[in-house]
């Protein structure tokens, strides 16, 4: 085989040249690429997993409170009430010839309201007194016979029987006569005048309505859980709807439910012995019994779960959503006490209608909310 001429093989190495050259750019184009998409990629671990979660997680602000014994209160509505009054009746018949006093007049007791007329009770007073008068003569002169020997002791004891008989007749004709005047049983306000002058009044008709305001009385209702929390002797608040504010004491206790609604009436009696305070007025009434371990709440957190319960969403130790059902006991100026939630938790106070329960969220503790103070069952 004749061997290969200078130029031939000249050209064989530029070629192998030239493809090594390609090579050779080929790979570092590989290796620069994949360079770049090493140093895009980050590296997962668990740290950069569980940030990448947190990131997702809906914020909201809790803040973190203890329970704390609070006094237990039953905030209840009634109104208030007489604590007597009585239709003021005739005791004899009559025409009514004066009213003593105008409506609204305080009157005090045995004072005379209204007086009828005398007619001829008078006359029946003085034959009373005449027949006494007679009697007591016969009797005198009896006696003095008697001890002379002319009379018997047995007529003379006839005459101090007649005497009797007189002296009860005189009685009752006088009382008789002065029921014309009818007359105020007991301390209170002449409320309404139902007779006028000239009105005939039989026996047991009325002149006129008197009402007794000291105590003032208030009367509330109380379920079946509420009787075993109170009991008579307890201080009672009641707020008027006038705007009063007063203190009083819980004095009576229905023994039996009203089979209708399944509650018992409640007095609470306030002082009033001025009669300011009118009875008809609609009253909320607090009643102190004891203590109970309760936390503070802002009342604006309160929201409704699916099943209709209200309460308030807090946080477990997870971070998990959850839902309590709470019971009101009191209000303040600084919020609502509540029973219900754990002794010591996190509420949500901030975001808490962007969550629902079941889920995970990234809690920010909230130490300055203006509707917490930093005592009280607050930490």
């Amino acid at each position: 085989m004749p061997p290969e001429s200078p130029k031939t093989i000249m050209k064989l190495n530029t070629s192998y040249i030239i493809a090594g050259v390609l090579f050779v750019l080929i790979g570092i184009w590989f290796l620069v690429n994949n360079l770049g998409e090493s140093e895009a990629l980050p590296v997962s671990t668990p740290a950069t997993a569980q940030e990448a979660a947190r990131q997702t997680m809906p914020t909201v602000q809790v803040r973190r409170i203890v329970a704390s014994e609070h006094p237990n209160v039953l905030e209840l509505y009634g109104q208030t009430q007489t604590n007597r009054e009585v239709s003021v009746k005739a005791e004899t018949s009559g025409l009514v010839a004066e009213v003593m006093v105008t409506e609204g007049a305080r009157v005090t007791k045995g004072q005379t309201l209204c007086r009828q007329d005398l007619n001829a009770r008078a006359a029946l007073v003085d034959q009373a007194k005449a027949n006494m008068r007679t009697i007591e003569t016969d009797l005198n002169a009896a006696r003095v016979l008697a001890e002379k020997g002319f009379q018997s002791q047995t007529r003379v004891t006839a005459f101090e029987a007649q005497l009797d008989g007189a002296k009860a007749a005189l009685t009752q004709a006088e009382i008789e006569a002065d029921n014309i005047n009818i007359r105020a049983p007991f301390d209170g306000i002449w409320e309404r005048q139902s007779a006028q002058v000239g009105d005939y009044l039989s026996p047991g008709m009325p002149c006129g309505l008197l009402v007794d305001l000291s105590p003032l009385k208030v009367t509330v209702q109380l379920t079946e859980k509420q009787i075993g929390n109170v009991s008579r002797g307890n201080q009672a608040s009641v707020d008027l709807a006038t705007g009063q504010t007063l203190t009083g004491k819980l004095v009576f206790i229905e023994a039996k439910a009203d089979p209708a609604t399944r509650t018992f009436r409640a007095e609470i009696h306030v002082p009033n012995s001025d009669f300011a305070l009118k009875a008809g007025v609609t009253a909320t009434v607090r009643i102190s019994s004891g203590v109970t371990s309760a936390q503070r709440i802002p009342g604006r957190i309160l929201t409704i779960a699916d099943s209709g319960n209200i309460g308030i969403r807090y946080l477990d130790n997870q971070n998990i959503v959850r839902f309590a059902d709470i019971t009101t006991i009191d209000e303040d100026a600084a919020g609502m006490w509540v029973t219900g939630l754990p002794d010591e938790t996190r509420i949500i106070i901030e975001g808490q209608d962007f969550v629902s329960i079941g889920m995970e969220v990234d809690p920010e503790e909230n130490y300055s909310s203006p509707d917490l103070s930093t005592d009280n069952g607050t930490k």
